[in-house]
């Protein structure tokens, strides 16, 4: 091939690279999935019946007291043996009162979230410990500089909708101090809506009048929270994590959106039969639904069954199992059921690396949770080595799996134009006899077709002249591209400074601007 026309080429790959207006493009945030159901009409019944068995006969062990106070109060029982269990009706009546519909804000309006139906998202999220160097395969310790910079690069990316923190600022030891930072960071780094986590609900405060710095003031807080807080209230199977529960209890006062997860692990902390695992975390999601509303009623709460699945042969967990996709499809076919918002993890390859088997993995996970039409799909960017390990080449190559899996939700437009009979028609009977520059080609180019960021379709012979890249490699370029040119500014730097006058704020100033001569 000429060096022009691999040019010219090269130039109109470029171009369609681009960013397109959103009339143009062809998959957006928010598409509606539910073409795929692993459970049978009769099985969803079955199964929510189990639940509310298991809550009015099992229910919860550890409840804190604030919450046997709450909870009874509901209408909840404490029984002798000091388990609280939940009358069927409750639980029901809760769910009918629940709040639903409610939007999940970015600092950006651009970036607000509407997980209601089976509109689906894909965010970050994980506690990570490690990153890891995807040219070397070495692994180290997760810093507050990391966490930031994976937050502004999730800013950059199209097809990633939320940020929830997914690494462990390993840097800072006391623990106030890390989890402050920790939402600091995040809600530094993106514009986009924020989930991070609180470890002591005495210690909340202060983010949370953070928060308020940078909304302008607590009613403005309220009126859009652009936080969410993921809170792990249950220690499975079925007890309470009393420290998480009074977060939670803090969250709901606070009008913070609350992320429940509840993550057994099939095998180890929740069954091993897959309908069984289900059984447990939807009934311990119903356990936090009623402590939520018991706080107050209709406040905003996000279902996690995070139905985790164990390595039978040696007790590790499986974060890229066929077990782990058919668990979240099935646990966001079910809260769809309640017509609550679900979360659900999808993506957490086993995998140490960056490879063949991290890219199998999280694309048959994320299309069978995706076409189940689970709402939002957490862990879904960057996660390897299920969940201890975060890589910043996979979270730019995922951008391109969560890509393409969107177009599979999109599905397939068979509106009178796209069936096409006056295209055929015309190519046939009165033009070249193919499609290639017919109009409806060139309309339907960018609206009806995604090309991959960072994916290969050259042909063996430019791949060769242009020096075998490989896909980490050319992830690395995009990355490299992004962190020297994107600096977010949607805060101003006077709330910064005064948000950095007022609280221990770790993150060197210098990392979040450019350097002199960079790009702003």
């Amino acid at each position: 091939m000429s060096s022009a026309r691999r040019l010219g080429r090269e130039a109109r790959t470029a171009a369609r690279a681009a960013a397109l207006p959103p009339e143009l493009r062809p998959v957006w945030p928010g598409m509606t999935g539910g073409n795929y159901a692993p459970l049978r009409a009769a099985d969803i019944p079955r199964i929510h019946a189990a639940a509310l068995d298991v809550l009015a006969e099992i229910g919860m062990a550890d409840t804190p007291p604030s919450g046997v106070d709450l909870l009874t109060a509901a209408g909840a029982v404490q029984r002798s043996n000091g388990r609280i269990t939940f009358p069927r009706a409750l639980v029901e009546d809760v769910i009918a009162g629940a709040g639903r519909h409610f939007v999940l804000h970015g600092q950006d309006p651009r970036h607000d979230l509407e997980p209601w139906g089976q509109k689906v998202y894909f965010g970050t999220a994980g506690a990570a410990v490690n990153m890891v160097d995807a040219a070397t395969g070495s692994y180290r310790d997760s810093t507050v500089r990391d966490l930031y910079d994976i937050a502004r690069t999730v800013d950059a990316l199209e097809h990633v909708h939320f940020f929830q923190r997914s690494v462990v600022c390993r840097d800072i030891p006391l623990p106030f101090e890390m989890d402050f930072n920790t939402c600091y960071a995040a809600v530094m780094g993106t514009a986009k809506h924020v989930g991070t986590s609180w470890g002591n609900p005495d210690e909340m405060p202060a983010s949370l009048e953070m928060l308020h710095v940078i909304a302008g003031s607590e009613a403005k807080w309220r009126q859009r929270p652009f936080v969410s807080q993921s809170n792990c209230f249950v220690v499975p199977p079925l007890r309470f994590a009393p420290e998480a529960c009074r977060c939670l209890e803090v969250a709901v006062r606070a009008g913070m959106p609350v992320f429940l997860v509840s993550a057994g692990q099939a095998g180890a902390t929740s069954p091993a039969a897959i309908a069984g695992s289900l059984v447990q975390e939807i009934a311990e999601c119903l356990a936090g639904l009623v402590y939520v509303n018991a706080v107050k009623k209709g406040a905003p709460a996000i279902m996690g069954p995070f139905c985790f699945v164990s390595d039978l042969r040696t007790g590790a967990m499986s974060g890229g199992s066929p077990e782990q996709a058919l668990l979240s499809a099935a646990a966001a076919q079910l809260i769809h059921s309640y017509d609550l918002t679900s979360g659900v993890p999808s993506g957490m390859t086993d995998s140490k690396l960056p490879d063949i088997q991290s890219g199998y993995e999280k694309a048959y996970n994320h299309a069978l949770v995706a076409n189940a039409g689970a709402n939002l799909l957490y862990e879904s960017a960057g996660m390897v080595a299920s969940l201890l390990g975060f890589s910043m080449e996979q979270l730019v190559i995922d951008n391109d799996i969560i890509g393409a899996t969107q177009r599979t939700v999109r599905g397939i437009d068979v509106s009178d134009e796209a069936l096409s009979v006056e295209a055929i028609r015309e190519t046939c009977l009165e033009g070249p006899n193919h499609f290639l520059g017919s109009s409806q080609t060139l309309a339907r180019m960018q609206k009806e077709y995604l090309y991959p960021v960072l994916g290969d379709r050259t042909s063996p012979k430019e791949w060769e002249e242009k020096g075998r890249p490989q896909l980490v490699e050319r992830a690395g370029r995009k990355l490299a591209d992004i962190l020297g040119s994107h600096f977010p500014d949607h805060v101003p730097r006077h709330v910064d400074d005064q948000i950095r006058a007022r609280f221990p704020v770790r993150l060197a100033a210098e990392h979040m601007r450019p350097r002199a001569g960079e790009a702003s």
